[in-house]
């Protein structure tokens, strides 16, 4: 499905025009709307590193202008419906899985709205670091032909999804089974879908679902084990026992989190932490969708902190030679801020995250 986002990119960097580094902002809106068709943090970043970072290069943006977004864009995935990584904490944490995924709305446009700030900010403080360069001007009737064509039926795909979920139309599971069924009416459509890439997307998601399985099982043996030997409600005896409000738990776990993530990766941090992180937020009496987004967030920073990173890495593959892990780590740095700031805002303002999913009782 390469093309579909090929010809998505196209249209909204030609419906931008002259802005200031719109590429940059072509990256945030067009990653956005990705992640909610693809779910997977790492695929989003390749796609969008390999596509977008020589092209911002060719035409004289500084690294952290092309890198930045990208590693930030990539990142919404974990949060943004549908969300790979939010179906499986969902399962481990026997959350609903649908209110885990609609909570993730309003957080992941809050995010990427905070994305284009910083990008905006960046442009006013070093107009060099996005030259601008002449762009051929388009119509009214043409920019509404760009939109009808490249970008409603990317992102009908996502609204469909969320709709049949709020409504209780469908259950997460059927909710996919429509997008994936979507998708596939979009390739005949943009007569892209050939015999090849429908096999490797069989074989893809055969491969997902093995793994989220065995993971699954792992994880609730894990758990079964934990709760035959008492390890779990002691730790949790021994967590609350300390004198500490609810928040500061909470800031802990996150903490560990972030730390967990610099070294680990995502789903090998929940298998760890959910059989304790989850029955310790009940005891303090948390919402449980809305820790879950708390969660969520922390991993989606854990996968762009330094040093290690899985988007980090990711991306160091496909930019072009010569670009340094220093150069990356620093690109990231300001997008990882604007998540921490989401998270304090989340802290104040929970119906942030639980405002969407009020509707479905």
């Amino acid at each position: 499905m390469t093309k579909h986002h090929r010809e998505m990119f196209n249209a909204i960097d030609r419906l931008m025009g002259k802005v200031p580094g719109r590429l940059s902002y072509v990256t945030v809106v067009g990653g956005t709307a990705f992640s909610t068709l693809s779910g997977s943090s790492m695929g989003s970043t390749a796609l969008m590193g390999s596509l977008l970072v020589p092209e911002m290069e060719r035409r004289g943006y500084k690294k952290h202008m092309s890198i930045g977004p990208i590693l930030g864009t990539g990142g919404l995935a974990i949060i943004i419906p549908p969300s790979a990584l939010a179906v499986l904490l969902g399962t481990l944490a026997q959350v609903d899985i649908a209110k885990l995924l609609i909570a993730g709305i309003i957080p992941g446009l809050i995010l990427a709205s905070f994305y284009v700030l910083t990008i905006f900010i960046h442009t006013k403080l070093d107009p060099d670091a996005a030259p601008a360069y002449e762009v051929a001007a388009i119509s009214l009737l043409g920019k509404l032909k760009l939109i009808t064509t490249d970008v409603i039926p990317m992102i009908s795909v996502m609204v469909i999804i969320v709709i049949m979920m709020l409504t209780g139309f469908a259950t997460p599971s059927e909710s996919a089974a429509f997008g994936a069924l979507g998708v596939v009416i979009l390739g005949f459509i943009y007569r892209c879908m050939t015999w090849q890439a429908f096999k490797q997307s069989i074989i893809g998601a055969l491969k997902v679902t093995l793994m989220a399985y065995l993971i699954v099982f792992g994880s609730a043996t894990f758990s079964q084990l934990l709760a035959f030997s008492g390890a779990s409600s002691g730790l949790i005896y021994w967590a609350t026992s300390f004198d500490l409000t609810p928040i500061f738990m909470l800031l802990a776990m996150f903490g560990v989190l972030l730390l967990l993530g610099t070294f680990m990766e995502q789903i090998s941090i929940m298998m760890l932490t959910v059989p304790f992180f989850f029955p310790l937020a009940e005891t303090l009496g948390f919402d449980l969708v809305w820790f879950g987004i708390i969660m969520l967030l922390a991993l989606e920073i854990g996968f762009t902190t330094p040093p290690f990173g899985l988007l980090l890495f990711v991306m160091k593959g496909v930019a072009p030679p010569g670009t340094t892990m220093g150069e990356i780590y620093s690109a990231a740095m300001p997008f990882i801020f604007c998540s921490l700031f989401l998270v304090l805002l989340m802290i104040i303002f929970p119906s942030i995250a639980l405002w969407l999913p009020s509707f479905m009782n």
